[in-house]
């Protein structure tokens, strides 16, 4: 995308040189914005004056300025303007796409959502998934347990937990029982940085074997019982918890209305669709029951 440009030497500016109060008037970027994306070198000035630390840019960087002001405009984080640097145009453009594709589902998922919290607000219920029930069977699990916020879920994930086990090639439980799937044992969100566990079931006879494999990973063993569930398709992953929080209002009410109590905390399981012939991936909101 050409939003980068380059440090030069001590040389007097030239007049294709703009000081940073008019590349400011006219990028409609403000300087402060300008030395924060200097910092950030999202967008670096063609030359910064080695006594004064004064910044000169060229007209050409006006054009990416422009851009990212727009990119700004429309919310596309700072992070994200500087993952697309180094992709070309039609690559840029398709993660532009995907960023606002994401956004509009969030959007829509918050619309839900405040639909949802006005009608109990108003005494209405609103179920808005349909509340399954499935039995789990006693099995042997590998787990890890850390802290982190919303924001930090997914790479975090990868990073510590589904690279691993990549890399180790462990052996899979057959079935619903052998989806690997997250525990929050304390409030995830943009405040919270509660504690999260996620977990892998490997084959009772190879238990032993798959630990040694991932000694950082520890072994134990989760008992037989029931949980109730609800499903969110795919498409629903980048909604930053609003579509969770659906779905836990859902198992809530239906825990109130068939009598039965919560026997641990919430989990996320990460499987394939139930529906047998079906590969879309799938994330499943999950409760156990005494």
């Amino acid at each position: 995308m050409g939003f980068a440009g380059r440090r030069s030497g001590t040389r007097e500016p030239s007049m294709s040189l703009l000081s940073i109060g008019e590349f400011a008037h006219a990028s409609r970027l403000s300087p402060k914005a300008l030395r924060l994306y200097d910092e950030l070198s999202l967008l670096v000035p063609a030359l910064v004056d080695p006594g004064s630390g004064y910044r000169w840019y060229a007209v050409e960087q006006l054009e990416p300025a422009r851009r990212v002001a727009a990119l700004r405009r429309i919310g596309v984080p700072l992070a994200e303007i500087k993952r697309m640097l180094p992709l070309a145009a039609d690559e840029a453009a398709a993660a532009l796409v995907a960023f606002w594709s994401g956004t509009e589902a969030e959007h829509a998922a918050r619309r839900a959502l405040a639909s949802h919290l006005v009608g109990e607000l108003q005494g209405r219920g609103s179920q808005m998934y349909e509340v399954e029930v499935r039995d789990v069977p006693e099995r042997r699990l590998l787990c890890v347990i850390g802290r982190m916020h919303q924001s930090e879920l997914v790479e975090r994930s990868r990073e510590v937990f589904v690279r691993p086990i990549q890399a180790a090639g462990l052996p899979r439980v057959p079935g619903d029982a052998g989806a690997a799937f997250l525990i929050f044992h304390g409030e995830v969100s943009g405040d919270s940085d509660g504690p999260v566990e996620w977990c892998r079931p490997v084959p009772e006879d190879r238990a032993g074997e798959c630990a040694a494999l991932l000694p950082e990973l520890k072994l134990r063993t989760e008992p037989a019982h029931q949980e109730a569930f609800v499903r969110l398709p795919a498409s629903t992953m980048a909604d930053g918890g609003t579509e969770a929080e659906l779905a836990l209002s859902a198992l809530r009410e239906w825990a109130v209305r068939e009598r039965r109590e919560q026997g641990g905390a919430v989990r996320m399981v990460l499987s394939r669709a139930l529906a047998e012939g079906s590969a879309e991936p799938q994330r499943q909101f999950a409760v156990p029951l005494r």
